[in-house]
């Protein structure tokens, strides 16, 4: 099943766009963690939010509608990414602001990292700022269809270490497995 949904715009700082009363759904993780393909995955378009094999291609946040109810916000990738360490510092200096900052007021975050690599520092650093700033968020354990059934067990005692259960997300783009009860936690 399709949902409608179109590109709004790239933004690479403070936008009118980010001030509406429409909730916001952000997704962030690692560059090559799978965000795009998670967003084209939930709506059913396939190359709406573009997605490359070479890490670092999403240089700014992408403004999606979709259903007329939401927006989806996909940042650039942080961490290892085929970009000098100064663009490095902007992205990261980005979604920090967006998260300390932006004063969008309804916003759920989902921190996607890859299920074959699990939480590295740089989600652990997302997690605590996120809590401290008590953001609501979800783990989202993409790509999961390339872990056995052991390893994925693994993974999810190893991400309750960091919330509980019912805040984390087994995903897999290619197989769709966790798209239903994603968009019933998003309401679309």
């Amino acid at each position: 099943m399709n949902i409608p949904a179109t590109f709004i715009k790239g933004l690479v700082g403070d936008d009118p766009i980010l001030h509406t009363t429409k909730p916001y759904v952000i997704f962030i993780g690692r560059s090559n963690v799978g965000k795009s393909s998670l967003i084209n995955s939930l709506v059913g378009t396939k190359g709406m939010a573009k997605s490359s094999k070479t890490p670092g291609r999403t240089l700014q946040m992408n403004v999606f509608s979709v259903a007329d109810k939401v927006f989806f916000l996909d940042f650039p990738g942080y961490g290892y990414a085929r970009v000098d360490q100064k663009q490095r510092e902007k992205i990261r200096k980005m979604i920090l602001w967006y998260i300390t900052s932006c004063d969008t007021l309804d916003r759920r975050f989902m921190v996607v990292i890859d299920s074959k690599v699990g939480i590295t520092e740089y989600e652990e650093e997302v997690i605590a700022i996120l809590r401290e700033y008590d953001l609501d968020f979800y783990i989202i354990a993409n790509k999961i269809d390339k872990l056995n059934q052991s390893a994925q067990v693994k993974l999810v005692r190893a991400i309750m270490l960091h919330i509980s259960e019912k805040n984390c997300i087994l995903y897999s783009s290619l197989t769709h497995r966790g798209r239903k009860e994603l968009l019933d936690i998003l309401g679309i």
